[in-house]
């Protein structure tokens, strides 16, 4: 390949250049009905959930201690809770609509709601219909 000159170039579509963000929601299992409404209220169409445990800045409330299927009569204090933690993609321009949301909807005056993550997301691909970008995100 000697005296010659390769030239490579990189289109992007502006659709390419459009991001999409990650959410990764924990809050506690009795919000995981009205964090599932507010992202189908904003169009969200795919959503990933399980039952994690996890300890955080929060102090736990004392519960009693149960022994194989007894309860002992005493209190003690968990070092981790139950937490739902809810993943979705979403378009970029949509991120602070679902977080205020989020925000504002699940706030009871207590320090344990939960945490929201945001991160990005360079591209996605549909394996079975071979989209890719935010055509992934659309019905």
């Amino acid at each position: 390949m000697k005296g010659k000159c390769i030239n490579v170039y990189i289109s992007f579509t502006s659709k390419q250049l459009l991001s999409m963000k990650e959410l990764t929601i924990y809050v506690p299992q009795e919000k995981l009905f009205e964090v599932t409404e507010i992202l189908h209220k904003h169009n969200v169409i795919g959503l990933t959930f399980s039952e994690v445990m996890g300890s955080g800045r929060t102090k736990h409330d004392p519960i009693p201690e149960k022994v194989r299927e007894y309860m002992s009569g005493r209190m003690i204090i968990p070092e981790f809770v139950k937490r739902s933690k809810v993943e979705t993609i979403v378009t970029d321009s949509s991120v602070k609509t679902i977080v205020d949301d989020i925000m504002n909807n699940l706030k009871t005056g207590k320090h344990a709601h939960g945490y929201i993550f945001v991160k990005e997301i360079s591209d996605a691909f549909d394996i079975g219909s071979k989209l890719h970008g935010e055509d992934v995100l659309k019905e």
